[in-house]
């Protein structure tokens, strides 16, 4: 079954829509505000689920911070994000949303997300020390309508927390996906092979040269918790090799045809009676 919660009335209703389109019958679709009064509760606790997935607002201003600390259900005991800021809001409400030692998440973030400092860079610690980061992915910019940045999609898995079933892994993958896309004239698209590589080296955990690599927590804590996907996948292509001695001996070459070409210059002036 199909759970979900949303706050624009417009967003709602084009959900419910989809579900009749589909044949998706049962699905529970609650309009509200996530954050501030989440409306998928059992026995006044949160519902917990198998797999929660999101394309939450990005940083979302006056989200609701001056009400976590007294949140009911304790959703922000790793720390409250900035008030200017919700995205961390939004992951921390996914991941205690997981069903626990078996839940997984799956978000779509902007890259501030994997590196800004201050409360934010506390609660990203917070959860990657808990071992329920699994794997980031970065994304190719003007996939969305609403937005041209490059994004990216972080995955949580709670079988990797103690006692879980994936409690033994340690590292993080990396997958920078950013430079595999069709262009098109509004939007970039990712086609079926794109997706089907990402999804491929994800499940598989894959090390591709220049595209995916898995990093231990002990690496990621040397870099003070920064998940920026440059630090941990080197993309850089090296341009073709200069031979120093053979532009040298191109320019030798110029400069004699140069001089030569002054003199020239200067006789043919000469003959025509005209003073360099």
């Amino acid at each position: 079954m199909l759970y979900g919660q949303e706050v624009n009335g417009g967003t709602h209703a084009l959900a419910k829509m989809n579900m009749f389109l589909h044949d998706i019958d049962g699905a529970k679709l609650e309009w509200g505000d996530t954050l501030n009064n989440p409306k998928l509760i059992e026995d006044d606790k949160l519902l917990a689920f198998d797999v929660v997935i999101a394309n939450p607002p990005f940083s979302l201003d006056k989200w609701g911070a001056e009400n976590a600390a007294n949140d009911k259900h304790k959703r922000f005991h790793r720390g409250i994000p900035p008030k200017s800021t919700g995205d961390w809001a939004f992951i921390t409400h996914m991941i205690e949303t997981a069903r626990q030692k078996a839940g997984r998440v799956a978000v779509v973030v902007p890259h501030g997300v994997l590196f800004r400092s201050g409360a934010e860079g506390k609660i990203r610690q917070k959860v990657i020390e808990e071992n329920l980061l699994d794997a980031v992915v970065g994304l190719p910019g003007n996939l969305f309508q609403s937005t041209a940045i490059a994004v990216a999609v972080l995955v949580f898995d709670r079988r990797r927390e103690a006692g879980g079933s994936l409690a033994k892994r340690k590292e993080v993958l990396f997958v920078d996906a950013s430079r595999e896309f069709q262009p098109a004239k509004t939007q970039n698209v990712l086609l079926e092979e794109h997706i089907a590589k990402i999804v491929d080296v994800f499940v598989k955990r894959k090390e591709v040269e220049k595209y995916s690599r898995s990093v231990s927590v002990g690496e990621i804590d040397l870099n003070n918790f920064n998940l920026n996907i440059p630090r941990y996948v080197d993309t850089f292509e090296p341009g073709e090799k200069i031979d120093i001695n053979g532009v040298q001996a191109e320019i030798n070459v110029l400069e004699a045809e140069l001089v030569q070409v002054k003199a020239n210059m200067q006789k043919y002036l000469k003959e025509l009676g005209v003073d360099a």
